[in-house]
């Protein structure tokens, strides 16, 4: 009898047995066939995750984030006990005292699943929540959850929890794009994980079971009711007392999309660097948490940016007003949300702000500008509206305010103060700026156009645009090569290029249409005369030209071959005129530009880092072209830092000198000649700056189609552009000294402040003479009619003139044209 009873016992517990190791064989089975789907430990202890491409300012400040997923990792001993604490309470509470595997759980889910007939229950551990993110897809398959359930295994016995839970609370996916935690710090409330308070810490961990759901911006009262779970699971856990739950849970839900922190706008200079890092990286460059510090300096890019934009306004306000960007009909006493509602649609672009404008007075109207309030127009910010008409040209002034706006307009604004708002419109016209430091070609600042979000096409690096009298100073430095002096001597009279008769006679004219008898070279420079200039292009030679401006970074095969080169003709970019200029303004080195100054891997490696050539003015030595090896001398050299660069001395590697391409005795009177575009010539606005030490040259380019400013201290040059991007005319007179040169003006008045005023010294090999100011020919030091003029030692003029001093295979050439 008592066989008969354990016999059924035995059966069953041999049944069980039986069961359980053909499911240990079914398991091990499905193991070794899903082994080669399954990570590696290798590959599990180099988890690479997508971390976006961050980009920074020379002294750290964030410029931009690129990458589709947000996402910034941090370590476990970074992340504040309440956050890790409210996690645990809503996932998985038993994670530190259990194994990666919860058996239960998952049978349980099993059950569920076959009796709804779907995959509704996850059963999941936070180990297998991270198997899942990092490794897997996130089908719901048994497939799936068995390699969730290997993964796990792996993770739990050869990791600790602590990595485990990093792992973790890096991966998982909470909305907005948001992956990890601290990622949705960021998204959600704009702080940091040190910054959260406990409801939203517990929001956050809330949102994880259901991204989309319990979403706190779409769904905040969803979001609210699981914050109550998770903060009561944090109290049965003992990690909170019930005064913090109440309270906690009485907190309204407050939160809104946060942007990464970016503290410098450069939109073009991202794009830029996007482009290099892919180049150099491949595509990973976006997501493999590379840090990319550039050579930006925040102030003055920020300094550019607005120069650009109030210098397009400008231009655009002597053109007539297009009239508003939309209309509406105002409901009497609209309130500030409504008006708010009327502005939604339109974007602010740059420094404008939509308005809506609520009422027209006689010479002032009323509006609501978004994100600032209710302002006033009054009749400075409006007189300039005359209606625009075709051609660039601007019709009747406006007599009352009634005369450019109607109740209803919605316009574009410039919000200074409530009792300060001007009328404006988004410019046609387009600017682009460069500026970079000329020791060593670092990009200081970048500007590709107006406004990124408008155009993303920037016009600094590849619009191809004729640089006009901006390119003269170039060939005026091969004239001092040859001989040539500030004081030589050119017919500034009518000529005619081309045969009698010939199709393609061409008759050039100095921009002002006048024209008159000999001028002296730097006068002709200064006032930008083309008769000048194309006969001491004849003089020079173009085929001499063209290869002389190689020195400053110009390709021969690109110029023109033929005298219009004397007008810059060639087809350049700003970036490429600042760098010609950056010779001049470091004394005479060639430098190349550069925009990445260093870049460091996701885990703190730097594996890049920029070796700029320099040009090193203490270095006992002058590099040239012809002399700089790949494998210089080994030997360090000692040199002076420049100053912007912080002063105090440094050990440049000869390799990394800059090689000099003019002599600094050539590169003193180009100085110096370019400040004399600025002290009487083309430039003279510049005078508004009170310095000494600016020097540059104007451009403008045939029917005022582009309008230029190249222009330098011995520390900063910067190049300015502006013109249509169809090429059509700015308008009559709209030359380089009235659109370009303001903008640049704007932006050296800030760049410079607080920067002492420096010249660079003059070198032993320059003579001061006195001539006459009339024919260049040298004067008695008794002559009151004398001035003084400067000359290499080398090319000195003589009594029977400046022109008598110049190598004799030019003489015939340079005088049959006079």
């Amino acid at each position: 009898m008592k066989l008969k009873q354990l016999r059924v016992p035995a059966l069953v517990a041999g049944a069980l047995l039986l069961m359980g190791l053909v499911g240990l064989y079914a398991y091990l089975c499905t193991y070794v066939y899903l082994e080669p789907s399954l990570p590696t430990l290798a590959q599990m202890h180099d988890v690479q995750l997508k971390v976006p491409l961050r980009i920074y300012t020379v002294d750290g400040q964030l410029m931009a984030q690129i990458g589709t997923e947000q996402r910034a990792p941090v370590r476990y001993d970074q992340i504040p006990p309440m956050v890790r604490d409210a996690f645990l309470a809503a996932e998985d509470h038993r994670f530190f005292h259990e194994g990666g595997i919860n058996l239960l759980s998952i049978l349980r889910a099993g059950v569920v699943d076959l009796i709804e007939g779907r995959k509704a229950q996850g059963g999941s551990t936070i180990t297998m929540e991270a198997a899942r993110n990092v490794f897997l897809t996130l089908n719901k398959t048994y497939r799936r959850k068995l390699q969730e359930s290997f993964i796990a295994y792996e993770l739990d016995h050869y990791f600790s929890k602590q990595d485990v839970f990093q792992l973790y609370l890096n991966v998982i996916f909470f909305g907005e794009r948001s992956y990890g935690v601290a990622a949705a710090a960021q998204t959600y409330y704009g702080k940091t994980l040190a910054q959260l308070t406990l409801p939203e810490a517990a929001t956050l961990a809330g949102i994880v079971q259901a991204p989309s759901l319990y979403n706190p911006i779409v769904h905040p009262h969803l979001a609210a009711d699981r914050r109550s779970y998770v903060l009561t699971q944090m109290l049965d856990q003992g990690y909170i007392s019930a005064a913090q739950a109440q309270q906690a849970d009485r907190a309204q839900i407050d939160a809104r999309l946060h942007a990464p922190r970016v503290s410098v706008q450069a939109p073009y200079v991202a794009a830029l660097v996007r482009q290099q890092m892919l180049q150099r990286f491949g595509p990973a460059a976006e997501t493999a948490g590379y840090q990319v510090y550039t050579t930006i300096d925040g102030r003055l890019q920020g300094a550019a940016d607005h120069a650009v934009q109030l210098g397009l306004l400008a231009y655009d306000r002597r053109h007539g007003w297009r009239g508003p960007i939309g209309r509406t009909v105002l409901a009497r006493g609209a309130t500030a949300d409504q008006l708010r509602t009327l502005t939604d649609q339109y974007a602010p672009i740059g420094v404008l702000s939509p308005a809506v404008v609520v009422g027209v007075g006689q010479h002032s109207a009323e509006v609501y500008v978004r994100d600032h309030g209710f302002g006033k127009i009054d009749w400075s910010g409006l007189s300039w509206a005359g209606k625009a008409l075709p051609h660039g040209l601007v019709g009747a002034a406006p007599q009352s305010a009634a005369d450019v706006l109607s109740r209803g307009d919605v316009v574009y604004v410039v919000w200074r103060d409530p009792q300060n708002v001007l009328l404006a419109q988004v410019p046609q016209a387009e600017a682009a700026m460069v500026a970079l430091d000329p020791d060593d070609g670092a990009i200081a600042a970048l500007v590709g156009g107006f406004d990124y979000y408008i155009s993303k096409y920037d016009r600094a690096v590849f619009a191809q645009r004729q640089p006009g009298s901006g390119f003269k100073p170039f060939y005026y430095s091969a004239a001092l090569e040859r001989g040539f002096t500030p004081a030589s001597t050119f017919l500034n009279a009518p000529l005619v290029v081309g045969g009698a008769g010939s199709e393609s006679t061409w008759r050039p004219a100095n921009d002002t249409g006048q024209f008159g008898g000999p001028v002296r070279l730097r006068v002709a420079l200064a006032h930008s005369l083309n008769l000048v200039s194309i006969r001491l292009m004849r003089a020079l030679g173009i085929q001499y030209v063209s290869q002389y401006v190689k020195r400053f970074g110009f390709n021969p095969q690109a110029l023109p071959q033929n005298l219009t080169l004397a007008l810059g003709t060639l087809e350049t970019n700003p970036l490429q005129m600042a760098t010609g200029y950056a010779v001049f303004a470091n004394g005479g080195y060639s430098v190349k530009p550069f925009l990445i100054e260093r870049v460091i891997n996701a885990t703190g490696k730097t594996v890049w880092q920029a070796k700029p050539r320099i040009a090193c003015h203490g270095c006992g030595q002058d590099v040239t072209l012809a002399q700089l090896q790949p494998a210089a001398n080994a030997a360090s050299l000692l040199a002076e830092a420049d100053a912007l660069r912080g002063g105090g001395a440094a050990y440049i590697p000869s390799g990394q000198l800059a090689p000099r391409v003019i002599s600094a005795d050539n590169d003193y009177i180009m100085t110096s000649m370019m400040r004399s575009v600025i002290k009487f010539g083309t430039g003279v606005r510049a005078l508004a700056l009170n310095r000494s030490d600016i020097a540059g040259k104007t451009g403008t380019t045939n029917n005022w189609k582009d309008a230029w400013f190249n222009g330098f201290t011995p520390h900063l040059v910067a190049s300015v552009w502006a013109g249509f991007d169809d090429e059509r005319t700015l308008g009559y007179g709209e030359e380089g000294a009235h659109v370009a040169l303001p903008i640049w003006m704007r932006f050296m008045g800030q760049a410079l402040q607080g920067v002492p005023q420096w010249r660079r010294p003059e070198p032993p090999g320059i003579v001061q003479l006195r001539i006459s100011p009339r024919t260049g020919l040298l004067v008695s030091d008794e002559n009151p009619n004398g001035i003084e003029e400067i000359f290499m030692a080398n090319h000195l003029p003589s009594g029977r003139g400046a022109l008598a001093q110049r190598p004799n295979q030019n003489q015939a050439s340079a005088e049959s044209i006079f």
